[in-house]
């Protein structure tokens, strides 16, 4: 029995440490969110978090690959290891917490409502939204935030698999404006063409509850050791001051810092 027992511990051992040792980092993303992640007229990725990512796997000493979900079903492929880690902008929150681990919180970026500029909207309260129609990307805590927030208050909340059908049915006058991360909303529409006349409204939303303290990878709960591993390469991106140099290339009007 001792035997069998010290057999075990050392396969656990083994295994542990072929994992740790593993020499390709598998991020799951989801490709159509700008400025974080998209594909260019190319067809290659790019965005802040494939560069981020990348830098995270040059500090581990590790090769990245990239694995595409819709974001809703990020954490259910994550738990069927399609993948090692989620790198797609999700923010660590409590409800999320339940089901996946995350690494310590890389970056944060504020919620906010994007409009039209001259549809009367002037804040992002419940009060100033009842009776408009506002999109959401499902799966995200925006989505739970103007859930909870806002439609018990007469507001409608219409979920899209993906942020470009938000905005194209802003553009339709089918929605009135949409919650969504401040670097995305600029990035991805406003400085875009088909964001002409649209702009934020009000200030950010807040509710760490919901929208949670920072954003980090997903993990498998059981992944402590590759936890510790990229803990310590985001701290070294951290301190280096790439994440600082990306968040100025990407979105240099927003402060990302987040308290560790």
């Amino acid at each position: 029995m001792k035997k069998l027992n010290v057999l075990v511990v050392a396969m656990g051992l083994m295994t542990s440490a072929s994992a740790l040792a593993q020499d390709t980092l598998r991020y799951g993303i989801e490709s159509q969110y700008p400025p974080f992640e998209s594909r260019n007229a190319s067809g290659e990725l790019e965005g802040f978090d494939i560069e981020m990512g990348e830098a995270v796997c040059q500090a581990a000493k590790v090769k990245c690959q990239w694995v595409e979900s819709s974001f809703d079903a990020l954490i259910p492929a994550l738990s069927a290891k399609k993948f090692d880690a989620i790198n797609s902008s999700m923010n660590i929150t409590e409800a999320r917490a339940r089901s996946v681990a995350f690494t310590k919180p890389i970056y944060r970026i504020p919620s906010m409502l994007v409009g039209k500029l001259d549809s009367g909207l002037t804040d992002a309260t419940a009060e100033g939204l009842k009776g408009k129609s506002i999109g959401v990307l499902q799966g995200s805590i925006q989505e739970t935030y103007a859930k909870q927030h806002w439609e018990p208050k007469g507001v409608t909340v219409t979920s899209y698999q993906d942020q470009n059908q938000v905005y194209t049915d802003m553009v339709a006058g089918r929605l009135d404006g949409t919650l969504v991360m401040s670097a995305a909303g600029q990035a991805g529409f406003l400085n875009s063409p088909q964001g002409k006349g649209f702009g934020f409204i009000g200030k950010a939303v807040d509710d760490d509850t919901i929208l949670g303290t920072g954003i980090g990878f997903g993990l498998r709960k059981d992944d402590t050791q590759l936890k510790a591993k990229l803990d310590e390469a985001i701290t070294q991106i951290q301190n280096d001051g790439t994440i600082t140099k990306l968040a100025a290339k990407f979105f240099p009007s927003i402060d990302v810092s987040v308290n560790n």
